[in-house]
């Protein structure tokens, strides 16, 4: 990796589209946090939570990602977890996230709503007051949960459209194509919500095109296996549809056997609008700049492609036309004083 390109992931302003919250959960703060809630867990040490990252499916993730989560009771737990990503990220040069949580996921075990979006949202406000991230959030419906439950969860976001501005969709893919989920999404695009869904990252191409055309989803989180469709790459291309690619999160979950196998070279070589995100980062050993670095590296990416992706991060949110020219123009000033020296 040359110089120039190492500082320009370095500094690069970005934007993060595809963080789920609970994915940032780190062993050294869910232990601290078993601790405080006198919740038992079947690890001892930081190694050991550490030796239980190892994947052999998204489903195997799954199982460890919901056990973790058990630690999550306060307000004050979603505040702690928030922040401490929001801190993390900050350093890697994040200035705008749109960040998906779960409330199923603590509703289903007792946790009010109001509890987790609390904790969330502090945190977000805190973050653009003293690290100046701004930030958008996105509930997402677990697909492994019956469809009465993700109308509880959107009756609950209704009551709370201040703060929550999109829907996702997010869980097991196999098994639970979005054809399950357009009534639910019919009334949240109703009500006024964004619509996002994770689609074609172990599903197919045309659980991509069910996400357009029955979903109506404005992005596309994954969205590897579309390009597996010579005529929906074509369509995504010409409607500038965004990907939010996890290249990090690909490989710990076998989706691809090296990072070099990752899409988004192909993607962006198609005219796709794509972005680089982490995804899980506790869980899958990277957070942003990790995963700039792994396919800049892995996919012989160039400045040039480096600084589109960190400009697709802006292209692709839900900001506003002028913000975005804002970090735009951002970071063309940072790529003139990166060559400066």
């Amino acid at each position: 990796m040359t110089d120039f390109a190492n500082a320009l992931i370095d500094r690069l302003p970005k934007a993060e589209l595809h963080l789920h919250i609970e994915g940032t959960l780190e062993p050294d703060l869910m232990l601290a946090l078993a601790k405080r809630n006198k919740v038992t867990l079947p690890y001892e040490s930081v190694e050991d939570v550490a030796k239980a990252y190892e994947f052999d499916c998204l489903q195997d993730f799954l199982d460890l990602y919901y056990l973790g989560m058990s630690v999550l009771q306060t307000e004050q737990d979603f505040h702690d977890l928030t922040w401490a990503y929001l801190l993390k990220v900050h350093a890697d040069g994040l200035t705008h996230v749109e960040m998906f949580f779960d409330p199923q996921a603590h509703t289903d075990r007792g946790i009010a709503f109001e509890t987790v979006l609390g904790g969330i949202v502090s945190a977000l406000e805190r973050a653009e007051k003293e690290l100046k991230i701004t930030s958008k959030l996105i509930m997402c419906f677990l697909r492994h949960l019956p469809e009465e439950q993700a109308f509880d969860a959107l009756d609950c976001a209704c009551k709370h459209k201040e703060h929550i501005f999109a829907v996702g969709l997010d869980s097991s893919e196999k098994g639970f194509p979005p054809p399950l989920f357009e009534r639910v999404f019919a009334a949240a695009r109703k009500e006024g919500f964004t619509p996002v869904a994770h689609v074609g990252e172990e599903g197919t191409a045309e659980n991509v095109r069910e996400g357009l055309d029955l979903l109506k989803i404005e992005r596309v989180d994954h969205g590897n296996r579309a390009l597996d469709d010579p005529a929906l790459i074509k369509r995504l291309a010409k409607q500038q549809t965004p990907l939010t690619m996890c290249p990090l999160s690909n490989l710990r979950l076998k989706g691809i056997p090296t990072i070099g196998d990752s899409p988004v070279k192909k993607a962006m070589d198609a005219g796709l609008l794509v972005t680089v995100n982490s995804d899980d980062p506790s869980y899958f050993g990277g957070y942003l700049n990790d995963n700039y670095r792994a396919v800049h590296q892995a996919l012989d990416l160039n400045e040039q492609d480096i600084i589109t992706l960190a400009k697709n991060s802006f292209k692709a949110s839900f900001i506003s036309d002028s913000a975005k020219q804002a970090h735009l123009d951002a970071i063309d000033a940072v790529v003139e004083d990166v060559k400066k020296g």
